[in-house]
């Protein structure tokens, strides 16, 4: 990964959350030392179900760059499905990161000299008592242990202002049973 600017980029579906995880990761690692943090959501008119992504820009210093990422050095994906339905991990740098909500572990996904972190976020986040589909929590977990870009007191106190008054210890509790819980393999 370039130190200078870590480039996220998140894919998902409408309706499951992939831009406001990558705001409430923004907001933890802006206040955890990355004073660059630049997000750029990626959305029209997609109904609910329909395939959506988002970037995240993160640097130690100012970011001007506000176009979408096309090389990213991590992508964030909310429904493995996408990864059969579309080339999403298209432009992902060599040794880059993959985190992926799936059931299947890690060693399943055959993408050469890159690491792969998996969850079955989509079982965890139910089982913390969010409703089924709600995975954008969950999947912060996932990125946080894989990506060791910002701590999880951080992101669990972001991860409760966001959802201040939409089950924020359901959201909490989703996103530390992920992060426990997340197998991490490849290269």
């Amino acid at each position: 990964m370039r130190r200078d600017i870590i480039e996220i980029r998140w894919h998902g579906r409408g309706g499951q959350g992939a831009i406001t995880a990558a705001k409430i990761v923004a907001k933890a690692t802006f206040e955890t030392g990355f004073p660059g943090v630049v997000m750029v959501p990626t959305f029209g008119t997609e109904r609910r179900g329909a395939p959506v992504f988002t970037s995240l820009k993160l640097s130690r210093d100012r970011i001007y760059d506000l176009s979408p990422i096309e090389h990213p050095d991590i992508i964030v994906v909310l429904d493995h499905m996408l990864l059969e339905e579309s080339d999403i991990i298209k432009g992902l740098k060599p040794g880059g990161l993959i985190v992926v909500n799936t059931p299947r572990p890690p060693q399943a996904y055959n993408f050469n000299g890159m690491v792969v972190a998996a969850a079955d976020v989509t079982h965890l986040a139910n089982k913390a008592g969010l409703p089924q589909g709600v995975v954008n929590s969950g999947i912060i977990g996932a990125f946080a242990k894989a990506s060791k870009l910002t701590d999880m007191d951080t992101l669990i106190k972001a991860i409760e202002e966001e959802f201040i008054g939409r089950k924020p210890k359901e959201n909490a509790r989703a996103a530390i049973e992920t992060y426990e819980y997340t197998v991490i393999g490849g290269l």
